[in-house]
């Protein structure tokens, strides 16, 4: 193994490695460890984050610091002093509640502090406009240098080496299949590599021909001169005051040498490096820019006001690097077998330790402990270019401390991939959300309709932002929140209109790919836990499990003919699920695999008057004897040709219609004009959500998951362990030999009037943790809030008392029978 790159970063990588027994491996750095980004670098701690995956990594990181001093020697500069983060608004009380359950679920301690017990924990602080606060105790900051060089000493301890002021030139792929890292002095052959490169990844993926999603943003902050009324406290003996963060306002502050640093997320911070750094960068700044700055200096001054009482020491304007979404990319790279990416961490110094950890695992061992899917190299698509990268990346830079909604839906750099149906959707009152660069209706607005200041409700703060921004003249059409919203009542009206007459939905951004050749139907046997459709015109859902027998992706498989298949996944795991498909294809030319993603629209149609609509446009007989539930066809519609799948993700009776792209909006208006006589009209993604909760269909990565065995989450109809070997079958066994940790259920969550569950709630039973809710939302069909969920096996029988706790409130939830509307799927057979 070779690690590119001497920061933090790379050298926990290394640390990592050698910890879990590979000696044989190297770290090459260009100029000095920590002569990047590492050096300028803060060095705290937070803990805080709202994603499942990046949390777990923060816990690890800061439990794992406490201990490096004693096993290294070096003294890391570890201060526990607790982190603080106040609330001045609603919105924000309830992302601090949401989060809370999140720290329950993966074991982070979490405090709710009232305004007096702030005042009580950071005196020189104002209170009087608090709602309160969260805090963490185990939290704190390091010296990120220290840092480095503890995990340097760790690593080269058990056998690791380092090579410093080594500049790497060139990655090249040799014809045994191992790599040979070329450098100035000398080319090292690995079977791996790590790139750990920071503010140069771009430029090292180009060596590879790999366009990494990374680009560095300029971040400043403040150092003061010292304070009386710090030094007096530190004379007095007085513990030092906690990491304090304003997220209303958009700081963070904390002591520094009797004074204050002061660390701003402010809006208009640039892009740096776009095309990487000057060879020769080392240790480097740029000039510091106040006005920026100004609006956070003000708030930091109300809140805090000796802050306004000293003078200014130092502003450091250091590049970090960010992602279009502010999570790192921790993982392997597409495309390329045994390249690794650990790059774009805004918060390198936190991760660092985890990335490492879990990165490591998922090298030696070949697949992490956690789902990583958060963090995941291939969530990213080839539409994340550079002009993509600059304005998605300065977005998530100035959205770091913003409340950060469940359906928020950011701006920057859309409208991007648009399905031929887009404008239709648009002049119809879509609302649309984005992924993986699509555009996707979430919701359909009636006609002129908008809302005014005292809907939305924004708080008197710095940072107060709770819808999309609109342009002059207009009015928002939605509120995000943490409860429900503005659009739930429409949702309903999309369910209900689906359920009683027919609706239409695009679902062009599925991904799709065929399968063909004499060796397609042994390999995919191999790859998928299902049996494969064995006539032609069937269809099957496969899932293809990790290595430890949890689920790696799902397959809709309409076999096509004896030799080819049609598979359909999910549309924003398009490269991670392709670069698993091709790196297990044969290499003997037996197995043809092809994208057709961008290729093929697709358009569902489903309800009661579903097959009426279609059978007006086609000759093709469509009754329930001739075209029965899970088979597909090639028809006509209209002058236009599709497959037609008698498939849905709702539970109505219906059909997929795929089709030639150019065709998609030819057969959305022939099927509009057809179901006019039947009410037809478009619904979008929640109401999609919302009938899947009903029917109890797992997705990934909630309910399916590497961290849980496929058998856990109640696969049992799709996994067919008799049917022969494939992947992971035999890790599952093993798995279910063990016993099963988690039991997939789905509850009814009672008492509820203005929020329902959305995901990684903490379950209780008789104040005990015992499992989190994994997807949640309302039924309209059958009336009732519903929650999917992981919880203990003896807790998964049907009429289970439990508690799942709702920012922060306890609701009594019962478990009740899978598919809560139409269990004997009636509908969809019908």
């Amino acid at each position: 193994m070779v690690v590119i790159g001497g920061g933090v970063v790379g050298a926990g990588t290394l640390y990592h490695l050698a910890k879990k027994g590979w000696s044989d491996v190297v770290l090459i750095e260009r100029k000095e460890l920590t002569s990047g980004s590492t050096w300028h670098a803060a060095g705290l701690l937070p803990l805080f984050n709202m994603s499942y995956s990046v949390g777990q990594l923060h816990k690890y990181s800061v439990a794992l610091y406490a201990t490096l001093q004693e096993e290294t020697g070096q003294d890391v500069g570890f201060r526990r002093v607790s982190n603080i983060r106040v609330a001045r608004s609603k919105d924000r009380w309830d992302e601090f509640m949401a989060y809370k359950g999140v720290a329950d679920t993966i074991g982070v301690r979490c405090d709710v502090l009232t305004p007096e017990e702030v005042k009580a924990l950071w005196p020189l602080c104002e209170t009087e406009n608090l709602i309160g606060a969260i805090r963490h105790p185990d939290d704190g900051y390091i010296q990120p240098a220290d840092l480095t060089q503890a995990f340097a000493i760790g690593a080269r301890a058990r056998g690791a080496e380092i090579h410093r002021y080594t500049t790497v030139t060139g990655i090249v792929r040799t014809a045994d299949g191992l790599w040979r890292v070329e450098t100035d002095k000398g080319a090292i052959t690995c079977e791996h590599v790590v790139c750990a490169t920071g503010n140069f990844a771009r430029r090292t993926g180009a060596m590879v021909g790999l366009d990494i999603p990374v680009i560095p943003v300029e971040h400043q902050y403040i150092v003061t001169e010292p304070h009386p009324a710090i030094k007096a406290r530190q004379s007095a003996g007085m513990p030092e005051m906690g990491v304090l963060r304003d997220a209303d306002s958009g700081w963070y502050m904390r002591e520094e040498a009797g004074g204050l640093i002061l660390g701003p997320y402010e809006k208009h911070a640039p892009c740096c490096y776009v095309d990487g750094p000057d060879a020769n960068s080392e240790y480097e700044l740029f000039q510091e820019d106040l006005e920026r700055l100004a609006p956070h200096i003000e708030t930091a001054m109300e809140l805090v006001p000796i802050f306004g009482e000293v003078g200014v020491k130092k502003v450091y304007n250091g590049a970090i690097a960010y992602t279009p979404d502010g999570s790192p990319i921790v993982g392997p790279a597409w495309d390329l077998p045994n390249f690794w990416l650990n790059e774009g961490h805004s918060f390198g110094v936190t991760a660092a330790g985890g990335a490492g950890w879990q990165l490591a695992n998922w090298i030696v061992d070949g697949e992490p402990t956690i789902d990583m899917g958060g963090v995941d190299p291939r969530r990213f698509g080839p539409h994340a270019t550079r002009g993509y990268l600059v304005a998605k990346n300065e977005e998530a830079y100035e959205n770091v401390f913003t409340v950060h909604y469940p359906d928020e839906e950011r701006a920057a750099a859309r409208p991007l991939r648009r399905s031929p149906v887009y404008d239709r959707l648009k002049a119809m009152g879509a609302v649309f959300g984005t992924s993986y660069g699509w555009e996707r209706a979430n919701w359909f607005a009636p006609d002129g309709y908008g809302l005014d200041a005292a809907d939305l409700d924004q708080a008197p703060t710095l940072l107060n932002e709770n819808h999309p921004p609109v342009v002059e003249g207009e009015r928002p059409r939605e509120r995000w929140s943490f409860r429900r919203s503005n659009y739930f009542e429409h949702v309903g009206a999309e369910v209900r209109r689906v359920h009683e007459g027919v609706g239409i939905q695009d679902l062009t951004p599925f991904a799709k790919y065929e399968v063909s050749g004499p060796g397609a139907e042994a390999w995919l046997d191999g790859l998928l836990a299902n049996a494969l459709p064995k006539t032609v015109g069937r269809i099957g859902l496969t899932h293809m499990l990790a290595a430890n027998g949890g689920v790696r992706a799902e397959f809709t498989v309409f076999r096509e003919g004896p030799e080819r298949f049609y598979l359909v996944g999910m549309g924003s795991a398009e490269r991670h699920d392709l670069d698993y498909l091709q790196k297990a294809r044969p290499r003997d030319g037996s197995v043809d695999l092809a994208r057709l993603t961008t290729q093929i629209g697709v358009l569902g149609v489903a309800g009661p008057h579903a097959r009426d609509v279609l059978q007006s446009v086609t000759d093709t007989d469509l009754s329930g004897a001739s075209f029965p539930w899970l088979t597909g066809k090639t028809i006509d519609v209209g002058f236009a040709n599709a497959k037609a799948l008698r498939v849905n993700f709702v539970g109505e009776l219906g059909f997929e219609l795929h089709i030639p792209v150019e065709m998609t909006a030819y057969v959305f208006d022939l099927l509009m004009q057809a179901g006019e006589r039947y009410g037809i009209a478009p619904y979008g993604m929640r109401a999609m959500e919302s009938m899947r909760l009903e029917k109890s269909y797992r997705v990934l990565p909630r309910e399916l998951s590497i961290e849980y065995a496929a058998l856990e989450s109640g696969l049992e109809r799709f996994v067919k362990p008799g049917k022969g070997d494939f992947l992971g079958r035999e890790a599952l066994l093993a798995w279910q030999e063990r016993g099963f940790a988690n039991r997939f259920v789905t509850l009814e969550v009672l008492d509820v009037t203005d929020v329902d569950a959305r995901g990684n709630e903490p379950i209780r039973k008789g104040g005990r943790l015992v499992g989190r809710v994994t997807s949640g939302g309302y039924g309209w069909r059958v009336g009732k809030s519903i929650a999917l969920a992981m919880v203990s096996p003896e807790l998964g029988e049907i009429g289970t008392e439990l508690d799942v706790v709702i920012l922060g409130k306890p609701h009594r939830a019962m478990v009740i029978g899978e598919s809560p509307f139409d269990p004997d799927n009636q509908r969809l057979r019908g």
